[in-house]
């Protein structure tokens, strides 16, 4: 597991650029969160922007998420088929907020180890931040894994764990 809430991965398919591409939209919508009619639609599998060799994804939920990664994709025409080049982050809001708290509690317990010298309240504030940057590492990943089967299943490849 990273230690960094961020995940990438190259894949190779038998399909073309084209047919990937293709795939991909025929399961993907852009979709206007404030338009209902926009996101109800069924069997879509990702919501994104698919270009003309890369693509801007995450999978269709159906309840917020905070730990749901954005896929960025790049896709290479080959001889044989295709080679995707994956990266899978947090989106730049939820990013926002678990660097905003964790630099907060840090923060607090640099103020409680060093100007009140109250180690106990230092070390609570320090292990607060540890714990809640290990809580996003993990529903990130776990999220991660359920998108990267969702896609690999998408594009007819197994997941190798």
């Amino acid at each position: 597991m990273n230690l960094l809430p961020f995940h990438s991965e190259t894949l190779v398919s038998a399909l073309s650029k084209t047919e990937v591409l293709e795939q991909l939209s025929r399961k993907t919508r852009e979709v206007n969160f404030l338009d209902k009619r926009s996101y109800q639609e069924q069997g879509l599998e990702f919501n994104g922007y698919i270009g003309k060799s890369s693509f801007r994804i995450s999978k269709v939920i159906q309840k917020s998420d905070t730990f749901l990664p954005l896929i960025l994709g790049n896709v290479e025409d080959t001889a044989r088929g295709s080679i995707l080049f994956l990266t899978y982050r947090l989106f730049p809001g939820a990013l926002f907020f678990i660097l905003f708290w964790s630099i907060i509690l840090v923060g607090f317990s640099l103020f409680y180890f060093l100007l009140v010298k109250n180690p106990i309240n230092g070390g609570l504030c320090l292990g607060l931040a540890v714990i809640n940057y290990l809580f996003a590492l993990f529903f990130f990943h776990r999220q991660v894994k359920s998108s990267r089967a969702k896609f690999h299943e998408l594009i007819n490849l197994k997941v190798k764990d």
